[in-house]
């Protein structure tokens, strides 16, 4: 038979508000009882009652014991020629028995397939109709003697009951879905984001070094004297480097991939600089304290803009890096004043622009990037020190 996934906790949780409706009645018709016979019906009782209360785990067993409970607490009951007190409808189903079916019912429209959940239904309500017709020769001779009992009034009431266990289960299959679809939402943002962070941190870390690689590659080929191996090889552990530490941060989240933010952003960039090649100057005005996680992603904004300077740009004489703060604002500007070189180095994904864009956005801030008069390309990003 089907299953669900609940531990005892969660089984508790979810169902103690039922347990104890259950245990109250169950104790009433304990106290209503005249005859030891009537022990059986207080039994039987409890087992319909158990069935309902764990039917979260297993629905479908619950399908079949439910009514099997009842069907034979009757025949015990009509054998002992003892009668129910007190029934509910009109003669051999106890309050207790009809309220751990409505809970029944509920459960499985709740719980398991449309086909199964309508078998269900019909087997249980015919238990409790089974049950009525079992008890009526014991409960109509002592209660009926002046008055009979109105059949329409008691299917009428039952349809009410009924359709209150089939509402109460479909609104709690409706919040269900609900939940997982919000929580199947939450992941694939949560995972969309993970890629995202991932994809900028290839890009703006790993393809740098890469493009390092092929311009010295590319220079080596053209003037065969200059001993461009040692870069190579600099740029190659440098880009293994980058990618352990990304894969490590795949791993377990720990390790940050990319140039690390020390206490000195200044150094930090200045380091990128020399490493870039490029004829950088620099110029510093920082007069808040900049934080490390602000830090690092002003590193690879400075890392992409300079990469693509290298991989777009070609007869640069002067690349102007400035960092400036004040108002709680850090603005970064990047510009050269090179011409645009056609085929790009290696080749172009068009995501650098789109990462760093995304970078800053995240961060709250603003960015542009386009190209300058009479020659050369400008990034800029004004992002919040708080």
């Amino acid at each position: 038979m089907e299953s669900t996934e609940l531990s005892w906790r969660s089984l508790v949780k979810r169902q103690w508000p039922l347990a104890s409706s259950l245990a109250a009645i169950s104790l009433a018709e304990l106290a209503a009882l005249q005859s030891v016979f009537g022990l059986v019906q207080v039994l039987g009782g409890l087992v319909v009652c158990t069935v309902a209360v764990l039917a979260p785990w297993r629905p479908l067993d619950a399908t079949l014991l439910v009514p099997a409970g009842m069907i034979c607490t009757a025949f015990c009951l009509r054998l002992t020629d003892t009668w129910f007190r007190p029934y509910f409808f009109v003669s051999g189903v106890s309050v207790s028995m009809v309220g751990a079916s409505m809970a029944t019912i509920a459960i499985l429209v709740r719980e398991v397939s449309r086909l199964r959940a309508v078998v269900g239904t019909v087997l249980i309500v015919a238990a409790v109709v089974g049950a009525e017709f079992i008890g009526w020769p014991v409960v109509a001779p002592v209660e009926y003697q002046t008055w009979q009992p109105d059949p329409w009034a008691s299917v009428l009431g039952g349809s009410i009951l009924l359709v209150l266990a089939v509402g109460t289960g479909l609104y709690f299959r409706a919040r269900d879905s609900e939940r997982a679809s919000q929580l199947a939402a939450s992941v694939a943002a949560a995972q969309n984001a993970e890629r995202m962070a991932l994809a900028r941190e290839l890009h703006d870390v790993v393809a740098h070094y890469v493009t390092a690689i092929v311009v010295h590659a590319n220079a080596g080929q053209v003037n065969r004297d200059v001993d461009v191996l040692p870069l190579i090889a600099a740029s190659g552990n440098e880009a293994l480097t980058a990618m352990r530490r990304l894969v490590g941060k795949m791993r377990d989240g720990t390790s940050a991939a990319g140039p690390a933010a020390s206490s000195s952003l200044q150094d930090d960039v200045r380091a990128l600089a020399d490493e870039s090649g490029l004829p950088v100057r620099l110029s510093f005005d920082l007069r808040d304290a900049v934080p490390q996680e602000l830090a690092r992603s002003v590193l690879r904004l400075v890392q992409e803009s300079l990469t693509n300077t290298r991989k777009h740009a070609s007869a640069v004489s002067s690349v102007d890096v400035s960092l400036s703060s004040g108002d709680g604002m850090l603005h970064l500007r990047v510009a050269d004043d090179g011409v645009a070189s056609g085929a790009p180095v290696g080749g172009s994904g068009g995501y650098g622009i789109v990462g760093m864009r995304e970078r800053v956005e995240l961060l709250g801030g603003t960015f542009s990037a386009g190209r300058r008069e009479p020659a050369g390309w400008t990034v800029r990003a004004d992002l919040p020190v708080t």
